[in-house]
Parts: structure tokens; C-alpha cells; sequence
């Protein structure tokens, strides 16, 4: 039975996650960790914040983007195979990554743990080729640390590699109503309390438009898969990979 341990334990994305660990038959809870919150009983354990503390086989991380470097570097050293659910991985903080990771242990970083999310940044890049022009448009809760997220940025840069890319001959009367560029197709991010993921990519040749979306209702759409991930993640090379389609 493979042993799990969740850091970031108490936010909003780990509580459901931990309730899918327990509920599985196939592996077991092992350890939560959270400083902010050591000592507080969880499902029946008890958040820790030493780190060295901590016992499992796969690390699934879902702490706050400030934090998740200092907290990769540990659980690298401490040897787990690690899921990273923390959002804002751009190109340059992925590389970042590969070179302080290494290649001893997997470590597989998630924008997304929902499997249609995945599907849909599929499809758009499936699609890219075949348009003139796109654009990624997302929409999450006004709380959220980062902008834009995880999701559109490995959206853009998916859409990117497969030769898409968004049309730019507007001049912007205020900087920024374009949105941000990542590797050539725009992104835009709104944030609006209420909500807690939304993504529309929008794909556009003259006369027709493909609109591709994704709406989250509940941080339950992400639990199956965070498991998926959990149960896999050690199947992975040595080294950092990004998507959950790795494991799908």
C-alpha cells in the first residue's frame, strides 16, 4: 500500500484530497503537514510541522506558491516522489525547478488535478494548428495568491508548442488590455469572489470561433485526480514532469 502525505493540510484544495486518501482502499495517510497549523487534529492526525517528521512514499503539495520552493527542496531530500498541486509554475519557475530537483526521484508538478481540465487543455492544443488565432480567458475566486493560473499558463504554453497563437494587431490604449503574452497567446485572468475555477480557450479563424471550457463547482473535482496522481507518480523516471496526462 502506497503511503501518502499531504503538506499544505487545511487549505481549501487539500481537504478534499486527503478525504479521497482516506476513502481509497489502495493507499494510506500517513502524515499532514502545515507549521501554520501544527498540533491541530485532522481526520484523525495530527498536522506536524517538522518536516523531517513526516513519513510517506508520495508528497502531494499544496501550499502557497511563496512557499512550495523551500518545501520542494526538503521533500527531495528526504527522497519522496512528489505531486506538486501548487499553482504559478511558468516556464522559467519549471526550469528553476528541473535544476534544483535533479533526477533521483520523480516529481510531477499538476496545474490542474481535474481530469476534464485536462481534456480540455488537450483538445485546444489539438486544436491550435487549425486556427488563425487564440486566446485563453480564466476565472477564479478574488483570493487566489497568483494570477494568471497554472491552468492557462500550461494552456498558453501547450497551445504554443503545437503552433498556435494569438492575433496581435491592436494597439493597447491602456497597458494591459491584451492581457499577458506567454509564448505568444494571450492570456487574461479574472478574479471575482464566488468563483472557483473557470476557463474558456477561444480559438478563431475568419468566420467561425471554437470555444472550449472548463467550469469547476466544487474543490471535489480535483480529488480523482490528485489519486490518480498519488498512485502513479512512482512509475514516473527520475526527474520533473508536468500534466497530469503523464499519468493518465
Amino acid at each position: 500500500m502506497t503511503r501518502v502525505a499531504v503538506s499544505g493540510a487545511g487549505g481549501k484544495l487539500a481537504g478534499p484530497i486527503i478525504a479521497a486518501i482516506i476513502e481509497a482502499d489502495d493507499v494510506e495517510l500517513t502524515a499532514l503537514y502545515n507549521p501554520n497549523r501544527a498540533g491541530t487534529e485532522m481526520y484523525g492526525v495530527t498536522v506536524v510541522s517538522d518536516p523531517f517528521r513526516v513519513e510517506a512514499d508520495v508528497l502531494i503539495e499544496t501550499t502557497h506558491p511563496d512557499s512550495v520552493f523551500g518545501n520542494l527542496e526538503v521533500w527531495n531530500e528526504l527522497g519522496f516522489a512528489t505531486v506538486v498541486g501548487t499553482s504559478g509554475f511558468t516556464a522559467e519557475r519549471l526550469e528553476q525547478l528541473r535544476g534544483a530537483w535533479g533526477t533521483d526521484q520523480p516529481c510531477l508538478v499538476v496545474p490542474n488535478f481535474s481530469i476534464v481540465a485536462v481534456l480540455m487543455m488537450r483538445f485546444a492544443a489539438e486544436a491550435a494548428s487549425h486556427f488563425e488565432a487564440a486566446e485563453v480567458i480564466e476565472r477564479h475566486h478574488s483570493t487566489k495568491p497568483d494570477a494568471p493560473s497554472g491552468t492557462a499558463l500550461a494552456s498558453a504554453i501547450g497551445i504554443a508548442a503545437a503552433g498556435g497563437e494569438s492575433a496581435d494587431g491592436s494597439e493597447e490604449l491602456v497597458d494591459g488590455a491584451r492581457g499577458a503574452s506567454v509564448e505568444g497567446v494571450r492570456v487574461h485572468s479574472l478574479r471575482l469572489p464566488g468563483l472557483i475555477s473557470q476557463q474558456e480557450v477561444a480559438l478563431s479563424n475568419t468566420g467561425e470561433v471554437l470555444s472550449i471550457e472548463h467550469l469547476s463547482t466544487s474543490y471535489d473535482s480535483f480529488a480523482a485526480g490528485a489519486l490518480l496522481a498519488a498512485r502513479r507518480v512512482e512509475t514516473l523516471d527520475g526527474g520533473v514532469h508536468l500534466g497530469l496526462d503523464q499519468v493518465l
